[in-house]
């Protein structure tokens, strides 16, 4: 009697189990029904443009908590300075959000490191920062491309990448770059979305360049700098073209206080 219940018993914890697999199995597939929410932000180092030498983390934080993204790519992030108050901001960012990072660092600034960093709610299998090319103009900063493998939950992998390019009023640099990128784009197969703050208009030879490898997640793009009178466009989010995506929604979001660029949102499928 006491071995017909047991095996009675183990039949029904093994059932329970099945089930719970069984009921499991559509969250491991929900993600390409409801897409993945993008969103990139030139946060100015976490000073309001309005506040001089002011370093407001909460107000960034309070940003992009109020999107839910799944994936942010950052650009203009300190890291131990003297001007942000030697605060790790990549990382401040990721804890209060709950989010895994990555801080891609562009150079050594003010005792610490100035960069790139990327959010993810999902899992970071792997990272990279790529060197870009530029001339020998002494006002030139290095710019990178940081990258990161990011695990979905449907157990697929995508390649996301911040990225911010040359601010010099001269292209040479930023056409420079955007062929350096189109390259990168070549070297692995897995799906490749760019978003940052490309320092250039829809209309520019670099971003040309790049429409070779990449389509745009906007047709009509919003301005998104300056915040106080916004004259032009040059945040994006760039799709790999060898992959076909829809765009589930657009937007930027018309904040003014906490960086001098508005934060770019979409939903892709």
């Amino acid at each position: 009697m006491r071995r017909e219940l047991y095996k009675y018993l183990l039949g029904c914890i093994s059932f329970a189990f099945y089930c719970f697999a069984l009921y499991a199995q559509p969250a491991k597939t929900m993600l390409p029904d409801s897409g993945i929410k993008v969103m990139t932000y030139n946060i100015h180092h976490a000073n309001p443009p309005s506040k001089d030498s002011l370093i407001d983390m909460d107000a960034i934080v309070k940003v992009i908590r109020a999107q839910s993204p799944d994936l942010v790519a950052l650009q203009e992030v300190d890291q131990l300075t003297e001007r942000s108050g030697k605060i790790d901001q990549a990382k401040y960012i990721a804890e209060k959000l709950g989010m895994h990072y990555f801080y891609a660092k562009a150079m050594d600034y003010d005792g610490g490191a100035y960069g790139q960093a990327i959010l993810s709610k999902f899992p970071i299998k792997a990272t990279a920062v790529r060197r870009l090319p530029s001339t020998a103009e002494p006002r030139s900063e290095p710019r990178i491309l940081g990258e990161a493998i990011i695990q979905l939950p449907n157990g697929k992998s995508l390649r996301f990448a911040t990225v911010h390019l040359d601010a010099q009023k001269n292209d040479t640099n930023r056409i420079l770059q955007a062929k350096a990128i189109i390259s990168l784009l070549a070297n692995d197969e897995t799906p490749m979305i760019i978003a940052g703050d490309f320092n250039a208009v829809r209309s520019s030879e670099a971003m040309h360049i790049l429409d070779a490898g990449f389509e745009h997640s906007c047709t009509e793009c919003d301005f998104t700098i300056p915040v106080l009178s916004p004259n032009k466009t040059i945040d994006f989010i760039l799709l790999d073209k060898r992959k076909s995506w829809s765009v589930l929604s657009h937007k930027t979001i018309k904040e003014t206080y906490a960086s001098d660029h508005f934060p770019v949102v979409t939903v892709l499928k």
